[in-house]
């Protein structure tokens, strides 16, 4: 199964979401439960998800649709089990949604949402909402351009995400391993390292958040991706080391990640998204899915939980877009029902 069947009636309930049918879906969430959600929510009681979640989004995009293009689940190596979810929440944004300005038309915005259950609820979920890609259509990111191409972000090329099969310990290994060998440098000096053409199709997409954008192939992604963000923090640290924590699991050709926070970094030197060095220690939360095809990585779905960043690093990104948009109007847009005159 790629979807757990404690949450297919969620799933479903968010494909044309009402109150009615959203607030029912929900309370297959443990009221105790805690939902680890991106900047600027934070932690979040279960009980407390469609009021601080679920309703403004729906008040701001009426006819509010969640289209899954990726769900898995599997058990970790620690025997819990973890489901993931990637897809885009689309609608027509008609009212202001964290004070950013409505467009009067049809937005998108990635997600990916990772829900441990344990006997038929959930008891913990880790959740970024792609919000700078919100930002950025209705003309309001007040931070510098990504360096990736902007895109709404697609489903696998081969079309087979919902239906993923097998285990998948094979792709999990190859990604872990990939990722092991990124870590060697700069320890080690020579970039060779790390290997990627072992691991990397030459015409891999890597899909990043807003904010650092799209790379394809090896050369898309050191370019876009991998050398400005270890200039900027060559010391990264992955997984367990004190309080981080990766959560694994795979089915088939599909791999994904969680953790809350899963890297530990110090922006130590170069600049990076247009942050001058802090000399600052930063966490990190990356939610990433893979999928490999004859043995090397084609796509990978990467979010990071940016906004927090840029806070841990003393930016306030919602008080700057505020700032660069004092002018503009948030009031609700009405749109005509198309009526030729």
């Amino acid at each position: 199964m790629t979807l757990h069947a404690a949450l297919k009636p969620l799933q479903k309930a968010l494909a044309t979401a009402t109150a009615e049918g959203v607030q029912e879906a929900l309370k297959v969430i443990s009221p105790d439960a805690v939902i680890h959600m991106c900047h600027p929510f934070g932690d979040i009681a279960g009980t407390d998800v469609y009021n601080t979640l679920y309703a403004p989004l729906m008040d701001t995009m009426p006819g509010l649709e969640r289209r899954d293009m990726i769900t898995l689940t599997n058990v970790t190596p620690e025997g819990e089990t973890w489901v993931g979810c990637m897809g885009n929440y689309m609608g027509t944004m008609l009212r202001p949604w964290l004070d950013i300005p409505p467009t009067g038309h049809l937005t998108h915005m990635r997600y990916h949402e990772f829900f441990r259950i344990e006997e038929g609820r959930v008891i913990q979920a880790q959740i970024i909402w792609d919000i700078p890609e919100v930002m950025m259509q209705a003309w309001a990111w007040p931070m510098a351009p990504q360096l990736g191409k902007y895109l709404a972000t697609p489903a696998p090329m081969t079309q087979d995400g919902l239906v993923a099969e097998g285990d998948g310990t094979a792709t999990m290994d190859h990604v872990i391993a990939m990722l092991t060998d990124l870590c060697k440098y700069p320890l080690k000096p020579d970039p060779a390292v790390m290997q990627l053409e072992t691991y990397w199709h030459p015409r891999s997409n890597c899909y990043g958040p807003a904010g650092i954008g799209t790379g394809r192939g090896i050369a898309g992604f050191r370019n876009w991706h991998q050398i400005p963000f270890l200039k900027a923090m060559p010391d990264r640290k992955l997984d367990a080391l004190g309080d981080l924590m990766s959560h694994w699991f795979g089915q088939g050709e599909y791999v994904c990640e969680t953790g809350w926070p899963n890297m530990r970094l110090t922006v130590s030197e170069g600049e990076w998204m247009g942050l001058t060095p802090a000399g600052r220690e930063i966490l990190m939360c990356s939610l990433d899915f893979w999928r490999v095809e004859d043995g090397l990585i084609c796509e990978n779905w990467v979010l990071v939980d940016l906004l927090d960043v840029y806070r841990q690093l003393g930016v306030d990104v919602f008080a700057r877009m505020r700032a660069f948009n004092k002018a503009r109007n948030l009031g609700p847009i009405t749109l005509p029902e198309g009526e030729f005159t």
